[in-house]
């Protein structure tokens, strides 16, 4: 996995893609004309403030928003819903609690579109408690587990099905920072391991430059992309990145788009809710 590799096929693309929800003021657009490719392997993070609209693009990716305008194409293909090949990672864990770890990472292997033979579910399921470090929480139910251990159940879980991309909407927002920079590690661990494509949505920008080898800065709602920027440090990445003097600058630089685009919410009188 290299920081950025333009010779990587293109997996994703949103063309111009608009999305407006109705409200009782009339269509609320959300979306506005968003141009944007993903690469196979690349680690793309969406930054901008609450409320723009970022989670509503990755529900398009995700098949469980139909654009008003454009299209958002997969491997050339119009994404129609949901499918296998795409994970989707939440904030909220995403994890059933009646079940144990190993009957939640269990779970997907046996729904309609899976594609791992039946013969290979246990050891699947051993192999992601492995790489997650739930080995010895395996008959524990996620009550039992502390935020770090479930959202790493609900990436094991999400894992377990290989789908060929990761969709994860504030996946640490809840975590402390201690367990949130060891979640951000553990990630980078098994992406150099399983090779999967990324799109994050996150408030960090921290870890938006941590993790990624781009990054994508949208507008106040409805959202634009602003600028797209490339992150200048090769994989495999260490804690002591972010003191080189170039995540500095580059932190400086996204917070001050960041707070321009809150600046230009708050003269429209945009509630802020994500």
């Amino acid at each position: 996995m290299s920081a950025m590799d333009t010779g990587a096929p293109v997996r994703v693309a949103f063309n111009d893609v608009s999305v407006e929800f109705p409200t009782a003021q009339g269509p609320m657009r959300v979306l506005d004309g968003v141009s944007l490719d993903i690469r196979q392997g690349e680690f793309v993070s969406i930054i901008g403030p609450s409320g723009c609209g970022k989670t509503t693009l990755m529900n398009t990716l995700g098949g469980f928003v139909q654009p008003t305008g454009g299209q958002v194409l997969l491997d050339g293909q119009p994404v129609r819903g949901p499918g296998p090949d795409r994970g989707v990672i939440f904030q909220e864990y995403g994890v059933f609690p009646w079940l144990t770890v190993r009957q939640n990472i269990a779970f997907g292997l046996k729904l309609a579109g899976n594609k791992v033979p039946k013969s290979e579910h246990a050891a699947t399921v051993e192999r992601y408690m492995g790489l997650m470090g739930l080995a010895d929480f395996a008959d524990h139910f996620p009550k039992h587990l502390s935020g770090g251990m479930r959202q790493r159940l609900a990436i094991a879980r999400a894992y377990a099905v290989r789908p060929q991309f990761l969709l994860m909407d504030e996946p640490f927002g809840a975590l402390d920072a201690q367990t949130r920079s060891a979640m951000q590690d553990l990630l980078l661990e098994v992406l150099q391991t399983e090779g999967k494509t990324v799109m994050l949505i996150t408030h960090s920008v921290e870890e938006a430059i941590y993790l990624s080898s781009r990054i994508v800065v949208v507008t106040a709602r409805p959202a634009r992309i602003r600028t797209v920027i490339d992150v200048p440090f090769s994989y495999p990445r260490a804690e002591n990145v972010h003191e080189d003097p170039r995540f500095v600058e580059l932190r400086a630089q996204i917070r001050e788009l960041v707070m321009q685009e809150y600046a230009a919410q708050a003269r429209q009188g945009v509630r802020v809710s994500d």
